[in-house]
Formats: structure tokens, sequence, C-alpha cells
């Protein structure tokens, strides 16, 4: 098994309570995602240096940069970190390409110009290199922040609320330019939001947080499978969450064919194009069980499952049944009563229907060819 390429450890009794353990491998997503207050900017600020919890351990690849049993500290201007804020911290004196060349005291004077050139057309800004701060938009300052972050050429790059301070397009855009780059960066990405549609466009993996503890931390699609998340039901609703790719477009029907390790579904055809890999949230509360194949009816999907667990939520009065599908997990929210008529229990085969209009697909909105072929000539 690989060495984790960021590994961290956090406790604390306070004044932020703290006790979190999480890893993140290069090229993947670790979205820390929580309310208002439960730790999550702490988080990015103890592995930037920037802030020094009780006890920790934070290593990125063979490198200790925080252990205070050794006393070991890594000052943060000495750690290869690339951290974007919310509120883009740029100085406002100085243009879009004189704020990335600032971030570039480690490369030789000569080189300074054409890698802050490069870092802004990576993030598509080249033609807006001499505007200033305030000539620009949310997302345009945003983008530039990125590119400053990822000018120190970082082992780590961290991203603390990225989106909170752009209007919804704006935001669509940034996260496309996110996932597009993310994918040909070699380094894991920390990603800290409290917007749940952050964590299914982004996230590979998730730690969630309440109050400084971690309640939850995996793979996305493990965690969003999970029956037993009454703090996820409660903040943004229980569904299974899973990547797919479009393997077929009928346009005449409006539909696109969606290819998965449970098989294939139809969904609505929204701006994605063939061979497309997506993202797919199904909602448990849109998922309907049966026991024999249904006749007659509007919707599209209909698939084989088998039951793994059965978890009655007595404080919401409903029962979360979690299927097997293929080699995907998914759930279905039902009533106590369904689950007596039907006789669910665990083992049991059921099929599994699923609206296409309740199939919610994010997808990516850059090209990452073009970003790949950009990113071997700097």
């Amino acid at each position: 098994m690989r060495d984790p390429a960021l590994s961290v450890r956090l406790r604390q009794s306070g004044p932020i309570p703290l006790d979190v353990e999480f890893s993140c491998h290069s090229g993947e997503v670790l979205a820390i995602f929580g309310p208002s207050g439960s730790g999550k900017t702490t988080i990015l600020r103890s592995v930037a240096g920037l802030y020094r919890p009780s006890h920790a351990s934070i290593r990125s690849g063979a490198e200790t940069w925080t252990d205070t049993d050794a006393g070991t500290f890594i000052p943060p201007h000495r750690r290869a970190v690339g951290l974007v804020f919310q509120e883009y911290a740029l100085f406002p004196h100085l243009t879009a390409l004189g704020n990335v060349m600032a971030a570039l005291g480690h490369r030789p004077r000569a080189e300074r110009r054409s890698r802050a050139d490069a870092m802004l057309n990576l993030v598509r800004l080249g033609d807006q290199a001499a505007k200033r701060p305030h000539a620009l938009s949310g997302g345009e300052r945003q983008r530039v922040a990125l590119a400053r972050a990822l000018a120190r050429e970082p082992a780590v790059l961290l991203l603390d609320e990225p989106f909170a301070a752009v209007d919804r397009s704006a935001r669509r855009r940034l996260q496309n330019e996110i996932d597009s780059l993310r994918r040909t960066l070699d380094m894991p990405l920390v990603l800290v939001t409290h917007d749940f549609e952050d964590v299914v466009r982004l996230a590979s993996h998730v730690l969630m947080l309440e109050r400084g503890r971690a309640v939850a931390y995996g793979p996305i699609s493990t965690l969003m499978s999970r029956p037993d998340l009454s703090w996820l039901r409660e903040a943004v609703g229980l569904g299974s969450v899973f990547d797919a790719t479009v393997t077929r477009v009928h346009a005449d029907r409006g539909l696109v064919e969606l290819t998965f390790g449970g098989g294939t579904l139809l969904a609505p055809a929204r701006n994605v194009a063939m061979h497309a890999a997506v993202r797919v949230r199904i909602p448990a509360r849109e998922v309907v069980l049966a026991t024999s194949p249904p006749t007659g009816l509007s919707l599209h999907n209909v698939l084989a499952g088998s039951v793994m667990a059965v978890h009655i939520d007595t404080a919401f009065e409903a029962v979360v049944v979690q299927l097997a599908v293929g080699n995907i997990v998914m759930l279905a929210e039902v009533t106590r009563d369904a689950v007596s008529r039907l006789e669910i229990g665990v083992g049991q085969r059921l099929h599994v229907l699923i609206k296409s209009v309740s199939i919610e697909l994010q997808a990516p909105g850059a090209d990452r060819a073009e970003r790949g072929r950009y990113l071997d000539t700097v």
C-alpha cells in the first residue's frame, strides 16, 4: 500500500476542540464538510502551519511538518503548501500577473514572468494578466488566487471555501476549473466547504465534522451510501453517489445512457457529451423497491439489487434500506409499513426503481486533454 501524500492527526480540547485523523493521496480530493464553526478552517490552517494545535502530527510524503511529541514544527513559508482563501487575499496594487509572480520567489528571476503567464493561462486568464483585482469579477479573482497557489509548486493544495464569495454560475465554472485541474496535478487536494454540492461535484473522499470531531470519513461512494448517518440526512438528505460514463446519447428522446458498476441508467440529457465521466447522485427518497418486475410505468430504470442492511430511524419514522446493485451500494428510504408488506430482509433480491428525472448529474465542464497537454509545457 502506498504511503499517503498527506497524513494528519489533530487533537485538543480547546479553545477550538479538535479530534480528527485523515490521509489524502495524490490525485484525490478530500472534502472537509460540516456546518459553520465545526473546525474546518482550523484544520486547513494547521496543515499550512498557520495554527498550532496542542497535539498534532502532520506529514507530507517523507517530510514531517508538525510533530508535537517530537517538538517538530516547520514554519509556513517552508511548507510546500498552496492555500486558496475564501476572500482571495490578493494584493490590490498588483495586476493579476504581478500577484502570481509574487509567489515565484523560489524561481530564478528570469523565469518568473513566463511561469506566471503559464499559470494564468492554466486557469484561462491569460487575457486578463494586466488587470488589477478591482477590475476582475469574483470568479476571476478566485482563479488568480488559484494560479498564485499553484505557482508555488505545492506538494498539497488547500482550498478554504473557495466558492463562497461568488454567485451560482461563477461557482459552477470554478468547480469545473478545479475538477479539470485536479485530474492533471500530481498532488492531494483538500477542500473545505459547507455546501454539499461542492462535495458531490469534486470529492473523492469526505471527512464530516461536527464541533471539531470527525463523525464520518471515507470514500464518497461508501460514505454517502451509509444508512446510519442521521446527521447527513438532516444536513442534505441521504442518497447514493457514484461515478458513471456516458455511453450513448438519445438526442431524439432527450436522454443519455450511463454505464456504471451496477448496470446502466437513463438520465435526462443535460449538456453531457458522449464518453464523458459524470458523477451521479440518487436521493434515497426517490428510490422505489419492488418484489417483482413492474409493467406499465413511465419510469425507465429498473435494476436488480440485493438487500445488505435495513436501518430503522425512529427519529424520522422511516427505514433506510441499503442495497448492493452490482458493485455499487444504493439507498432507498421507505416506510416501516413497506418493509412489513414486502417482508424486506437482508439477502432478499429486489427490483430497484429510479425515475430518470430523479437522477442528479454533475458533469465536467473543461477540456481535460487540452489541460494535460498544456501542463506538459510548463
